[in-house]
């Protein structure tokens, strides 16, 4: 049976919205002590302005679906989950310890397969998959690419 919420549509989204929005505030003002420059010559400010300000669309368009009213099939729902929570934070942590031993490659690969499972429906093949695609991009773009001074396989 579906049931009109009226007031704040999702609390979650909300949250997500104004976090994002408070860290794209910081750092457009920590982005600003920076150097600028131009699209052709970018300065030390450049690229974590651009960052910020996409965090902030980002954010206000969270903030404003969150607070829409929304006709939804199941009422209810708890405002945090652990298991995500525990996944996605781990698998940050994983990929920060695991990189200097296991290289950008595989420690992208093991990112990508812990923090998609914290989806409960989540495919482990179709991880993997992603995964090694997502391996392959960072070292092509980061260690290649960029001349990033990382480690590409395990040494």
């Amino acid at each position: 049976m579906n049931s009109l919420r009226l007031g704040l549509g999702d609390a979650r989204e909300v949250i997500a919205g104004g976090l994002f929005l408070s860290f794209a505030t910081l750092g457009v003002v920590l982005a600003s002590d920076y150097p600028l420059g131009s699209a052709m010559r970018m300065g030390a400010g450049y690229f974590p302005l651009l960052v910020s300000a996409a965090l902030g669309v980002l954010g206000v368009a969270l903030l404003l679906r969150g607070l829409t009213v929304r006709v939804e099939a199941q009422a209810g729902g708890t405002l945090f989950s652990w298991r995500p929570g525990l996944l996605v934070s781990g698998s940050i942590l994983a990929f920060a310890w695991l990189l200097p031993s296991l290289g950008l490659a595989l420690a992208t690969l093991l990112m990508t397969v812990l923090s998609g499972l914290a989806r409960r429906q989540a495919r482990v093949g179709e991880l993997a998959l992603l995964g090694l695609a997502l391996g392959v991009f960072s070292v092509l773009v980061f260690a290649y690419g960029l001349g990033l001074n990382l480690p590409v396989l395990p040494t």
